[in-house]
Parts: structure tokens; C-alpha cells; sequence
């Protein structure tokens, strides 16, 4: 008997997640806070101890300190939600897992990576680590699911209205982000839970990580940065002389480093990687990654971007909706096996979103926020697959696909290229 929680919303990692307990000894499901990830978790589990409830003088976090086998003890699954508390734990569950060789005996949460020095084994074969994000449109109920991304790579797509989309209904989403708290609020309401977020995390979380206290302003100035070159490729170099152009303080590149190292480890950010078509290819590609927020609600809140800001803004918001569509595809390709990548080469070609499957197959995405831009995008998919093919050595997409937010239907084009509406994709 599970402890499913009243209310909840089916997540899409859930099937990933009944797998990999009939796998491993253990899962450890990591990510931001208020992703859903203790209510995803009682979802597949039969006992719980929460090591940071302040309960009775934080009384499970100093049982574990004590000696972590006081709070393993408990039907399987059995939850050990936010276990980065005391990162002993880690070990003694794999320990755990080792003596009795039983499949999906735990659970672990956490919302922060913690010390290595924490921890002294990997974990490799009994622990496996999974990624949760915040939620996609189709699992929020704001796609229709009636587009299929894992069968676009084995079936013609067939034509059909996917109902219409307003540029005011993208903008709520995008500003209302994925946060399972915040699907019944109205858009002023919840527009206040990112800026909450930011909040605690420059004041408490980041600290929390590893006990050093870095200055707020710089770390502000930081965070604005980043949101400002939201979905795009961004050195540490750039962050650096954007963030001195609002302050005349010292800054250095090391300072830079260190802060967003302390914000990958809270889940806060995201890389999106470059795609190589090919290993041996002479073609010459960048190799840096696109920087995302793990949800896109936070760019906007740094930015200060309201709905009627944004929507006299199209250019500022075509990033922000870029970063939503990124989301929603990282999580749908992740769900059948597949990689979301990002594609940039030396001659200023690029593919905003690339999904590889684990066969080697690859689709080119573009995203773009108006139906007047499909044209354009479509003909640069073209060009970069007919240069593909010219290139003995390197690999050609099997799918070219644009994704647009202002249309209200799916169809291929006489060309070959395929156009999807955001709010009627599913995995």
C-alpha cells in the first residue's frame, strides 16, 4: 500500500521509476525544491522517514547523525526524504542494499547534492540517480497529448487542429512555471512562488550547500545575468562583464565559477549540451552548452518580466518560451531513453533542440513562438540536413521538426518538415 498523497497529479518519471525499483536496490530522486519530488516519491513508497521535519526537535535528523541504521528500519520502499541532511546515509543504504541483494528497498530525496566528502562510495549497481523537473505542460494538463514525440521517429504524423493557442495563455504558463503548488493559484498569486524561491535561495539555500556564506548582491547580479542569456550560449567570461557593467564592485571569473557550481548543486540550473552528428566528423562544432533554469517562471521573475512587459516584448519572451519548450522536451525525451542536445557549428549554423535516441538517431527542432516564423525556420532545418548528407562522414537527422506556440495545428509541410504546437506534445 503506497502513501499517495490525496491530489496527485501522475508524473511522466513515475513509469521510470517502478522500473528502476525492480532494477536497483535503490533510487535517488534529485532536483529542485518544490518539483513534487516527496509527493512523486510516496507515490511508490511504504513507510517514510523525513530527516528534516523539525518534529520533536529535528529528532530523525539527530537519530541519523547517530547512527544512520536507526532510520532505515521500515516496510519497502521505505522514503528517506531530504537524506542530504546527513549524507551518512547515502552509505549506509548502499551498506543496506549490499547485505540483503533485495530490489527497491529505498527511496532517497534531495533537493541538493552534498559534500563528497560526505560520501565515500559511489553507489555504482545499488543506488541509481534520477533527474525530476518541474512539470511539463502535458503533465500540468496544458497539452493535450496528442502528439506523440517518441513516435514522430516511427510514424507519419498525421494532420489534425490542436485547438487555439493565445499569446496571453503562453505567457501565464511561462510566468506560472511547473510548480506542482502553483497550478491553482491565479497568475498573480503564483507568479509570487518564483520570486519566493529566488529569495530563499540567495538568503538560505546556497549557504546550506557547503556552509560557506557567499555575498547576496553578487549572487543576485549573477542570477539576473544568467536570465538575461536565458536559452543561449553564455561563457563565464560574459556573466562576468555583465554582472561589473551593473557594479562597480570586484568581480573575478573564479567568484563566477564558484557561484554556479553552488547553483548547479542546488538543481537551480541546467545545462544543454552540444551534439556532435558524429564522432569522426570533420564537421567543426561548438562544444559549450546552453544555461537553462530549471524552470522558466525563474528567468522570468529575475527579470522583473510582467504579461504585458512580455507581451510588448516578443523578443525577450521567444527566449523565455524557448527555455519552457526545452523543459517540456528534456522531460519527454528523457522518459523513452533519449538525450536532449543543443547543435552549433564553426560555419554559424544551429539547431535549438536536438533529440539523439540511444540507436544513434537524431531529430533537429526548432522552436519559435510565431506561425510567421515557420517558414524560416523550416528552410534553415533543410539547409543544415542537405549540408549533413553532403558530409560523408557526418550523420543526418531523421526527423526535422519545428515547434511553434502560436498555431493550432499539427502538420507536415510539402517539404517534408514537420510543425507542432507545444501544447499538443506528450512523450
Amino acid at each position: 500500500m503506497s502513501l499517495t498523497k490525496t491530489g496527485y497529479r501522475k508524473r511522466i518519471i513515475d513509469t521510470q521509476i517502478q522500473n528502476n525499483l525492480l532494477t536497483f536496490g535503490a533510487i535517488c530522486l534529485e532536483g529542485p525544491k518544490w518539483s513534487g519530488k516527496t509527493w512523486t516519491a510516496l507515490n511508490h513508497a511504504t513507510s517514510a522517514c523525513y530527516i528534516a521535519s523539525p518534529e520533536n526537535n529535528f529528532q530523525y535528523r539527530t537519530m541519523a547523525q547517530l547512527s544512520p541504521d536507526l532510520v532505515l528500519n521500515g516496510e519497502s520502499p521505505r522514503l528517506l526524504d531530504e537524506w542530504q541532511e546527513v549524507p551518512a546515509l547515502w552509505d549506509a543504504v548502499r551498506f543496506s542494499v549490499d547485505q540483503t541483494q533485495q530490489k527497491g528497498q529505498f527511496i532517497l530525496t534531495g533537493s541538493s547534492t552534498p559534500n563528497q566528502k560526505g560520501v565515500l562510495h559511489s553507489g555504482t549497481g545499488r543506488i541509481v540517480k534520477m533527474r525530476m523537473r518541474s512539470m511539463s505542460l502535458f503533465e500540468s494538463g496544458d497539452s493535450s497529448g496528442s502528439i506523440s514525440l517518441k513516435d514522430l521517429f516511427s510514424n507519419p504524423l498525421e494532420a489534425h487542429k490542436t485547438g487555439e493557442v493565445l499569446l496571453d495563455q503562453l505567457i501565464s504558463l511561462t510566468i506560472r512555471g511547473g510548480w506542482p503548488g502553483s497550478l491553482e493559484l491565479s497568475l498573480k498569486m503564483a507568479a509570487e512562488i518564483p520570486k519566493a524561491y529566488i529569495k530563499n535561495i540567495i538568503e538560505e539555500d546556497i549557504r546550506r550547500v557547503d556552509g560557506i556564506q557567499r555575498n547576496t548582491r553578487k549572487l543576485m547580479l549573477l542570477l539576473r545575468s544568467i536570465a538575461r542569456n536565458e536559452s543561449t550560449v553564455v561563457s563565464n567570461q560574459t556573466l562576468l562583464r555583465d554582472m561589473k557593467e551593473d557594479t562597480g564592485d570586484s568581480i573575478n571569473v573564479d567568484t563566477v565559477s564558484d557561484y554556479l557550481n553552488a547553483l548547479d548543486r542546488l538543481f537551480i540550473l541546467e545545462d544543454q549540451l552540444a551534439f556532435t552528428p558524429n564522432i569522426r566528423s570533420s564537421i567543426r562544432v561548438g562544444k559549450s552548452a546552453k544555461r537553462h533554469f530549471s524552470d522558466p517562471s525563474l528567468a522570468v521573475a529575475l527579470l522583473g518580466a510582467s504579461p504585458e512587459r512580455l507581451k510588448n516584448d516578443l523578443n525577450t519572451f521567444g527566449f523565455l518560451f524557448e527555455s519552457l519548450c526545452t523543459r517540456d522536451l528534456r522531460i519527454y525525451a528523457e522518459s523513452f531513453g533519449a538525450q536532449l542536445l543543443h547543435y552549433r557549428d564553426a560555419s554559424g549554423r544551429e539547431i535549438d533542440a536536438v533529440i539523439e535516441l540511444p540507436d544513434g538517431k537524431w531529430g533537429a527542432f526548432e522552436i519559435k513562438l510565431g506561425a510567421n516564423q515557420i517558414d524560416e525556420a523550416a528552410n534553415n532545418l533543410i539547409a543544415i540536413k542537405k549540408f549533413m548528407e553532403a558530409n560523408s562522414m557526418a550523420k543526418a537527422p531523421e526527423i526535422l521538426c519545428v515547434i511553434c506556440g502560436l498555431t493550432n495545428i499539427a502538420y507536415t509541410r510539402a517539404d517534408g518538415v514537420m510543425v507542432l504546437p507545444i501544447t499538443a506534445l506528450k512523450p
